[in-house]
């Protein structure tokens, strides 16, 4: 075989087992009360005795069995983790568990002791922030290693926001930083005021509460977006979205402002890569750069992640923005939803489960 074309062979597979990879997890509980995965077009089980609860993200789901054993499971095999008594939490891709005062972590399938003195944690897709109480610190885990944030003396407490991959803190004199990408940058120091950090992925957003003005932290920069008042902010994964006090919905990513709405709306939200809001009586999302129109009424519930919006359509049902795209995946009513990665979980009333996956829908 010529070299060229095993050369082009090896990187199709390679891509392909990659791909299988990605794929991620969707937990539920199937009809049987075995707890199973939607994976490669299959539902496949984890366990076939009833469990006691779970917690899941894209990547993995961690769950307490039938006999009280925390075990993780990472779409290829199940973990055994320990037959004690924990608390745990649980992201896309980390799990960190506490048992006592011992704090301990797994990330990509390596276990980790953070500390044996822990308080309060917080566990996000790419870092893990905790309370170290035998050196008064607050501590982060960010990309395999541990970096001490501040020592508090004056008491500890989890005084910090954090977002997916950025902390915000403050140290003893009330100066502000956030941590990003394994740097601390200053904000400012600030007294009594109480300020609101909007916290999303490499972005960071919030209003000074002196000069009024709305500042952007963007991947290691800070811009002054506004130096007027405004009304609301959030952040997304690398842009915000914020309302002036006209009511004027506007995006900000890469150095970049535009309008979304020059309506008044009545409702807004924001979640990793999308927008929604509501125009007159009309819903709308923001996603991949264009403005689509979603539906003619206000959703009673909906639910953003990644780049997917679920909501609860005008006749009860469930219906769902993947890629662009409005489908309706039920028509039963009050079935629960959830989103793992691009595909949507339908728990149905019957003990039965719906995914819509690649605009497929799938069923056990």
């Amino acid at each position: 075989m010529p070299l060229k074309r095993l050369f082009l062979i090896l990187c199709t597979f390679l891509s392909c087992a990659t791909t299988i990879q990605a794929q991620g997890i969707v937990p539920t509980t199937d009809f049987n009360n075995y707890f199973v995965s939607f994976q490669d077009g299959f539902f496949r089980p984890i366990e076939i005795q009833p469990i006691v609860n779970y917690k899941a993200g894209d990547e993995m789901v961690a769950y307490i069995d039938t006999r009280g054993n925390l075990k993780i499971y990472d779409g290829k095999q199940r973990i055994d983790v320990t037959t004690l008594n924990v608390n745990y939490q649980v992201s896309d891709h980390l799990m960190a568990y506490s048992i006592a005062n011992g704090l301990r972590m797994w990330d990509a399938g390596k276990f980790t002791t953070l500390t044996n003195f822990g308080r309060e944690y917080v566990v996000k897709d790419s870092l893990i922030v905790f309370e170290d109480t035998r050196y008064q610190a607050l501590n982060v885990y960010w990309n395999q290693k541990v970096e001490s944030l501040v020592t508090i003396t004056n008491g500890l407490s989890m005084n910090a926001s954090v977002g997916e991959n950025l902390v915000v803190y403050k140290d003893n004199s009330n100066t502000y930083f956030v941590y990003w990408n394994g740097q601390k940058f200053e904000i400012g120091t600030y007294n009594e005021e109480v300020i609101d950090f909007q916290l999303g992925t490499d972005v960071m957003c919030f209003k000074d509460p002196y000069t009024q003005s709305f500042y952007v932290f963007d991947k290691g920069n800070f811009v002054e977006l506004e130096s007027f008042p405004i009304k609301k902010y959030k952040a997304g994964r690398g842009f915000v979205v914020y309302e002036d006090m006209n009511g004027n919905l506007w995006h900000y990513q890469n150095g970049q402002k535009s309008a979304l709405s020059n309506f008044s709306t009545e409702l807004w939200d924001v979640k990793d890569d999308i927008c929604v809001w509501m125009e007159n009586s009309y819903f709308f999302a923001y996603s991949n750069g264009q403005r689509i129109q979603v539906a003619t009424y206000q959703p009673h519930t909906f639910l953003l992640k990644n780049n997917v919006l679920v909501f609860r359509n005008i006749i009860g049902g469930v219906s769902a923005l993947v890629d662009g795209k409005v489908e309706e995946l039920t028509t039963f009513q009050n079935a629960e939803y959830e989103i793992y990665g691009n595909k949507v979980l339908v728990k149905l009333a019957n003990q039965t489960s719906v995914v819509y996956y690649n605009g497929k829908l799938y069923s056990n």
